[in-house]
């Protein structure tokens, strides 16, 4: 069957997430985006995991699903025309800040794992290295091979994907602290990678350009710390749904199980572009090559983006692509349509009331910005949201770039 799952979230264990960010919250928003399998996130946290174990119980193979008296509630907010099966798959983010070869590393990986034991071994492992109470994403000083070796002898299918691999800070690939390469991030453990998840700053055709990462599936996840983000980015599945389907669709990316990802337009992401917000420079990377990646205001060094980054590492041209490359497609979320469209906030009592509107008579989101046919929705607001989602579907859309932690905007109308 196909399905859409988001597997990098967080709980509200996690800094700076929302209050919402809980099981049942996760299970409400899911049935509204139309994502069937969803991230528990968080499982290294001690309270989390409690909560996991009272919440949770076994459902499809390798897979969770809210036992019935926590659901019950979430399900009464739900349209009927929402309601679906969710399941969750036990995942965890770990911060990794240590220093190799004389620098100091900062690279975040994606834990998965089949079982609540699996969770437990690797927990305490990571208990015996570092504080892993103090936040729902953990930073530990450890090296992300020797993390990825933890999470190997918990299980042999418990998986490893770097994390959001471009961003400048923290990631595998990123500028500020980062590799030049998979291998020289995991060394002899390089083989057990085999997927990789591009981040909200770039999307598969920027990473295409990387002749190196051909043989990683690219996965996307929203990284959400709001439930109202689940789904901003999601990967498509052809398998069925449970764990070892899932896993086995990313080694192989056989396109009768795996089906590609849902991404939003990479110039939205917050580090796009190069550039320094407190200036108000931003700069596509040919602009700060010419000013030998300084800025040109303060003088300081600039802030590098995931398309500089990208461009670094290329040996191929923009546009190009591997051979039977994976399906993949853009969304802009319901609510910034709305907004757009309105002339109104997202979370204006207006957007929510016309997109609770819309869930209750057409569907999850995913289902209205991906399938639905734009006709149906001629009556919305003059037939402006119709006209918004076949500009999107066409990729008519109008890119302002995000740069140095601003987030970019995507509008489709003037």
């Amino acid at each position: 069957m196909a399905f859409a799952a988001d597997l990098h979230v967080h709980s509200h264990y996690s800094r700076a997430t929302s209050k919402d960010c809980t099981l049942e919250g996760l299970h409400g928003w899911a049935q509204r985006k139309g994502v069937r399998v969803v991230g528990t996130g968080d499982f290294t946290h001690p309270l989390w995991f409690a909560e996991l174990r009272q919440k949770l119980m076994p459902s499809a193979p390798g897979l969770f699903r809210l036992r019935s008296e926590y659901s019950a509630s979430a399900n009464s907010e739900i349209p009927p025309a929402c309601r679906s099966d969710i399941e969750f798959l036990l995942t965890a983010e770990i911060s990794s800040i240590y220093k190799r070869d004389g620098r100091t590393r900062k690279v975040h990986s994606l834990l998965l794992v089949p079982d609540l034991d699996s969770a437990v071994a690797i927990n305490a492992r990571l208990a015996a290295i570092g504080n892993i109470a103090s936040d729902g994403r953990p930073i530990l000083g450890l090296d992300p091979r020797d993390l990825l070796e933890i999470v190997l002898e918990a299980h042999p299918d418990a998986c490893l994907i770097p994390a959001h691999i471009w961003t400048p800070w923290f990631s595998m690939l990123g500028s500020k602290s980062g590799f030049d390469s998979v291998e020289e991030c995991f060394g002899d453990l390089t083989e057990h990678i085999f997927a990789v998840e591009t981040g909200l700053s770039s999307d598969p055709p920027m990473n295409w350009r990387v002749g190196a990462l051909d043989r990683f599936t690219l996965v996307s996840n929203s990284d959400l710390h709001s439930p109202k983000n689940l789904g901003r980015n999601a990967t498509l599945f052809r398998c069925p749904v449970g764990y070892f389907a899932v896993l086995d669709a990313l080694r192989t990316r056989a396109p009768a199980t795996f089906g590609g990802t849902i991404d939003l337009f990479p110039e939205q992401g917050k580090y796009h572009l190069d550039g320094h917000r407190k200036c108000g420079v931003c700069l596509e990377p040919e602009g700060s090559l010419a000013n030998d990646d300084i800025c040109p205001v303060c003088g300081k060094p600039l802030v590098l983006g995931v398309l500089h980054r990208v461009t670094a590492l290329a040996d191929r041209p923009a546009g190009a692509q591997p051979g039977n490359p994976p399906h993949h497609e853009y969304i802009i979320p319901l609510p910034d349509l709305l907004s757009e469209i309105t002339g109104v906030g997202p979370n204006s009592k207006r957007v929510q009331r016309l997109y609770h509107g819309l869930l209750a008579n057409h569907g999850p989101e995913l289902i209205i910005l991906r399938q639905l046919p734009p006709e149906q929705l001629a009556d919305v607001e003059s037939g402006r949201l119709a006209e918004a989602i076949r500009r999107l579907r066409a990729g008519k859309v109008r890119r302002t770039p995000g740069y140095d932690g601003q987030f970019g905007t995507i509008r489709v109308f003037q």
